[in-house]
C-alpha cells in the first residue's frame, strides 16, 4: 500500500522549491548531465558501496553497483552511488572492529546529509554488515541490505579448503613440520579462489544471515554465492525493491522488532554462528530501541546446531549450504521456534518466504532430531573471572574441555604471547589454561581477533590441537577450539582478568555456565589494590574518541552517544 505521494519525497526538499537554494541544487545536478526528468517525482536512491581496491570480499561490488542501478531505474528511481569506508578484514590493522562504528557514523551521516529517499547498503565483509545497518537504523529511512555473498570453495591437493578454518588447521601442521614451504604456498593460492566473503560459517556469513532473518535483506539473498549469476539478479532486485519501499515508507523501525531479534538469535544458534554475532546483534538491537542483553542469547541457546558447515561441522561450506536450500531451508527446520509474522523488506512476513522453502540435502541442513550439536552454538559464561560475561563456542571445541580445571599461564599482551608461545622451554602442558589480556575494546585497541591463541609449538609438535584459552579479545568466526572470549570487563579497565597470575587454577564448566579462578576474595582484593591502569592507547584523533566512548563487549561495543537512549533523534537538516 502506497503511503507517499511524489510531493512528499524527502529529496523534494532539495529540488522542489522555487527558491535560490534549490536553484543551486538543480543547477549542480544538471552539471553532471542529469535532466529534470531524472529526478522529478522520482525517489532518489543512495547506493552505499563499501568497495575498494583492497577489499577482496567486495571485489565484485564495482560491477554489482551497476546491477543495483539497473534495478532502481527499472522501478522508476534515480540511483546515486555513495562510496563508504572499506573495512577490509584481512588488511586493516589493528582490527576492523576499531572502525565499525566509524562506518556506522559515516553511513548515518551520508544518508542524512544527502537528498536521498532510500538506500541500498552494499556489504558483507565482517564489520560492513553491522556498520551499515547501525547507520541505517539510526537514520531510519527505507533501506535494504545487499549481502556480498560467500566465495567459492577452496581447493588444495584434492582437498576442499574453508577460508580461515583450514588456514589455522594447516598452519599448525606447518609449525609441526608436516607441510613444506611449497605445499604451504599452494594452500595460500587455493584457499580463496573467487571474490566474496569467507565461505565458512564465519562472521561474514553469520552477519549477512542475521541481516536476512532480521528482515533487512530480500529472503534468500544471503545464501547466494558471490560468483553465482543469481547474485547479479538479486542485486537488481534490491534496486527495484527499494524504490517500492520508498513509496510504501517501509523503514527499519517498522521491521526491527523484539521478535525479529529473537528470530535472528535462534537462527544464529542453529547456524553454528560466529561468536562475534553477540557483540554486533546487541549493538544493532540497542540502535533499534530493543534492550537486548547477553541473557537473551542464553535464553535462546537451547537450539540445536543444524547447519553442518565448518567450523562447527566437519565437511561442508556455504556453497553446499546454498545448494542444500540455503538459509530459508534452515528456517524451515526451525519454523516452530520462530515468529513467522515478523516483517521483512520484501513487504510481507518472514513466514511467506519460509513456507515455500525446501531442503535438498539433509546432511548439510540436518533435521531437528539429527543435529551436529544438541545445544546452541554459543554459551555465555559468568563467574569471578568475567562477572559481566564471556562467550565460548562449544560446538567447535574438543568436548573434553567443556568441563576443565588447570593452571593459568598469563600473557599481558599479544606481543608477549607471540614472543613466548614457541619457546621450547615454556612451562606448559595440555591441561594449562592460556590467558592473554589487554586485548579488549580499549586494550587492543578495538578488540582484535586474537582470541584463538596458538597452541604452544612444543605441544603442537607433540600432537596437541586444542586447549583452553581465555582472553578479552574476539576471534574470527572461522576459528575453532576451546577459546573463551569477550571477558568483561576487560583487563585494560581493571576487570578481573587483570588480576589473574600464572599458576592460579582456572575452572571451566560450560554446562553450569561458569568460569572462575580459584583465588580467595581477600587475595583478589589485595591484587586489585596494587593494580595500576595502563597508559591510554591514544592521545588524540579518532582513537582518543573511541577510548572515551566505547562500550564493553557485553554491551555491543557501540559508542555511548550513538545508542538510541542517549538523546533525542537528530532533526532533518535545514535546507536554506
Amino acid at each position: 500500500m502506497l503511503k507517499r505521494a511524489p510531493g512528499e519525497l524527502r529529496s523534494r526538499r532539495w529540488f522542489g522549491p522555487d527558491d535560490l537554494r534549490s536553484f543551486g541544487h538543480r543547477s549542480r545536478i544538471m552539471q553532471m548531465g542529469y535532466a529534470p526528468e531524472d529526478w522529478r517525482d522520482r525517489p532518489i536512491i543512495a547506493i552505499v558501496n563499501t568497495w575498494s581496491d583492497i577489499a577482496p570480499c567486495h571485489a565484485h561490488f564495482r560491477h554489482r553497483v551497476e546491477d543495483v542501478k539497473r534495478g532502481v531505474l527499472q522501478a522508476g528511481g534515480l540511483p546515486l552511488e555513495l562510496p563508504a569506508l572499506s573495512l577490509s578484514e584481512n588488511f586493516v590493522k589493528p582490527t576492523t572492529m576499531l572502525y565499525r562504528n566509524m562506518l556506522a557514523m559515516e553511513t548515518e551521516e551520508l544518508l542524512r546529509s544527502h537528498p536521498v529517499d532510500g538506500a541500498v547498503l552494499m556489504g558483507g565483509c565482517d564489520k560492513t554488515t553491522p556498520g551499515l545497518l547501525l547507520g541505517a537504523i539510526s537514520m531510519n529511512i527505507p533501506a535494504i541490505f545487499l549481502p556480498a555473498g560467500p566465495m567459492l570453495r577452496g581447493n588444495w591437493a584434492g582437498k576442499t579448503l574453508g577460508s580461515g578454518s583450514d588456514g589455522w588447521k594447516y598452519w599448525d601442521e606447518r609449525r609441526a613440520g608436516n607441510i613444506s614451504a611449497v605445499e604451504w604456498q599452494d594452500v595460500e593460492a587455493g584457499i580463496a579462489r573467487s571474490y566474496g566473503h569467507c565461505m565458512t560459517m564465519g562472521t561474514a556469513s553469520t552477519m549477512t544471515a542475521i541481516a536476512e532473518v532480521l528482515g533487512m535483506s530480500l529472503p534468500g539473498a544471503s545464501s547466494i554465492p558471490a560468483a553465482d549469476a543469481n547474485h547479479i539478479r538479486m542485486s537488481a532486485a534490491c534496486g527495484r525493491r527499494i524504490v517500492d519501499m520508498v513509496w510504501e515508507d517501509l523503514k527499519p523501525s517498522d521491521i526491527l522488532t523484539p521478535a525479529a531479534f529473537d528470530n535472528a538469535i535462534i537462527a544464529a544458534m542453529s547456524m553454528g554462528c560466529s561468536t562475534n554475532a553477540i557483540i554486533h546483534t546487541i549493538a544493532l538491537a540497542r540502535r533499534a530501541g530493543v534492550a537486548l542483553t547477553l541473557d537473551d542469547f542464553e535464553r535462546l541457546s537451547d537450539v540445536p546446531v543444524l547447519a553442518n558447515i565448518r567450523p562447527s561441522g566437519d565437511t561442508y561450506l556455504m556453497e553446499d549450504f546454498y545448494y542444500a536450500g540455503g538459509l530459508l531451508a534452515l528456517l524451515k527446520r526451525l519454523e516452530g521456534r520462530l515468529d513467522l509474522n515478523a516483517g521483512t523488506v520484501a513487504g510481507g512476513a518472514l513466514g511467506d518466504a519460509v513456507r515455500g522453502a525446501r531442503i535438498h540435502d539433509g546432511d548439510v541442513i540436518r533435521p531437528i532430531d539429527e543435529p551436529i550439536y544438541r545445544e546452541g552454538a554459543l554459551a555465555v559464561l559468568k563467574g569471578n573471572l568475567a562477572p559481566d560475561g564471556c562467550v565460548i563456542k562449544p560446538s567447535a571445541c574438543d568436548p573434553r574441555f567443556l568441563q576443565h580445571a588447570g593452571p593459568a599461564l598469563v600473557f599481558d599482551s599479544y606481543a608477549e604471547m607471540k614472543e613466548r608461545i614457541d619457546d621450547p622451554d615454556l612451562d606448559v602442558t595440555p591441561d594449562t589454561v592460556l590467558i592473554m589480556r589487554n586485548a579488549g575494546p580499549q586494550g587492543g585497541p578495538g578488540m582484535p581477533e586474537w582470541g584463538m591463541l596458538p597452541i604452544p609449538k612444543k605441544l603442537v609438535q607433540a600432537g596437541v590441537r586444542d586447549m583452553v584459552r581465555i582472553s578479552d579479545a574476539r576471534m574470527s568466526g572461522t576459528s575453532y577450539g576451546a577459546c573463551i572470549l569477550h571477558a568483561a570487563p576487560e583487563a585494560f579497565v581493571g576487570g578481573p582478568l587483570a588480576l589473574v597470575r600464572t599458576g592460579d587454577v582456572i575452572v571451566l564448566d560450560v554446562a553450569a555456565r561458569r568460569l572462575d579462578m580459584q583465588v580467595e576474595t581477600a587475595e583478589l582484593d589485595r591484587r586489585r589494590e596494587s593494580w595500576r591502569p595502563p597508559e591510554p592507547r591514544y592521545q588524540r584523533g579518532y582513537g582518543w574518541m573511541f577510548a572515551q566512548h566505547i562500550a564493553q563487549a557485553n554491551d555491543g561495543c557501540d559508542f555511548d552517544f550513538l545508542e538510541t537512549a542517549f538523546g533525542a533523534p537528530v532533526d532533518e537538516p535545514a535546507i536554506l
